[in-house]
């Protein structure tokens, strides 16, 4: 009885480890009933990987991450020990990278294979692959963010040394004075218009309306109007007008002769000239042509004559 009792003490004390060495496993993501093979690789710097971190390919889980030595004396203190499935090959050119797993910054480990992979060369368990490290976004953003934050920092504070400046400048305060007295103006106007619309609008709109009804009137007397008739009377008119220049034209009235004949208006031409030189001797010896003399004999008159055609 005294050993069976210490038989079965052991055996629950073995099966407690167990479950205990299981159970750890089970919570670090270790299957220990499915075959594994190990890799390693080395580091100068994990940033922050953790054991029990996970393995991917190609963004599958295939493993993780079992142990993590370090030895501070080498270049390449870390040696970074992975588990991956048994049924998994990784051919010749495979590297382990370093990557961020998500935006916190936690690292995790992911296998690269090569472009063109060829199987029938392929990696034996507990070997050491070759390693690089990946930069994620938070990196990436920092590496291509923070000299456009720099810059546009700088620009920020010349800014903000401007604007001091110019609030700090006479002209601002003259331009702020002139803004009230425009403000102050626009608010007159305002005031003005206002009455404007009030008083003078309404007077201008009932003007408009009885302009518009003596416009309504005389388009109703211009309806009533016999335009017919109006436009017979015009073209009447026109046909007698006509008429007449055609007289006037023509060679047969007195009026077309007297228009159209060149000779008569030469003849006209000749005898106004004719009378204007008579006329002119007229006024230069008058004694020629009126004779007022009541006692003068005829012998006289003749030798006045004789001079006077003498003298011309």
């Amino acid at each position: 009885m005294k050993h069976s009792r210490e038989i079965k003490i052991g055996l629950v004390s073995v099966i407690a480890l167990f479950l205990l060495y299981y159970g750890l496993n089970f919570l670090k993501g270790i299957d220990i009933f499915s075959p594994v093979k190990h890799y390693y690789g080395t580091y100068a710097d994990l940033g922050g990987l953790n054991e029990s971190a996970p393995v991917f390919i190609k963004g599958f889980k295939v493993g993780q991450v079992d142990k993590v030595q370090y030895d501070f004396r080498s270049s390449t203190p870390f040696v970074v020990a992975l588990s991956i499935n048994k049924d998994i090959d990784l051919p010749l050119g495979s590297r382990i990278e370093l990557f961020d797993d998500g935006l916190l910054g936690g690292k995790a480990v992911q296998i690269v294979l090569p472009d063109s992979a060829d199987y029938s060369r392929i990696h034996l368990g507990n070997d050491t692959l070759p390693t690089s490290v990946s930069h994620g976004l938070v990196a990436s953003l920092q590496e291509e963010l923070m000299p456009k934050i720099s810059t546009a920092i700088e620009h920020v504070d010349t800014l903000v040394v401007s604007a001091n400046n110019l609030i700090a400048s006479d002209d601002l305060k003259q331009s702020l004075g002139n803004v009230k007295v425009i403000t102050a103006e626009l608010k007159a106007s305002s005031i003005k218009l206002k009455s404007l619309m009030n008083n003078d609008v309404p007077v201008i709109v009932a003007d408009v309306k009885g302009t518009m009804a003596d416009v309504r009137l005389f388009a109703g007397k211009l309806n009533d109007l016999d335009l017919a008739l109006t436009i017979s009377k015009v073209n009447s008119t026109i046909d007698k007008v006509s008429h007449f220049a055609d007289k006037l034209n023509s060679t047969d009235g007195t009026v077309g002769m007297l228009m159209n004949d060149k000779q008569l208006y030469l003849n006209i031409n000749q005898t106004v000239a004719d009378a204007d030189k008579l006329i002119v001797d007229l006024k230069q010896n008058p004694k020629r042509y009126v004779h007022f003399s009541l006692f003068g004999n005829s012998r006289e008159r003749k030798k006045q004559d004789k001079a006077s055609a003498a003298g011309n």
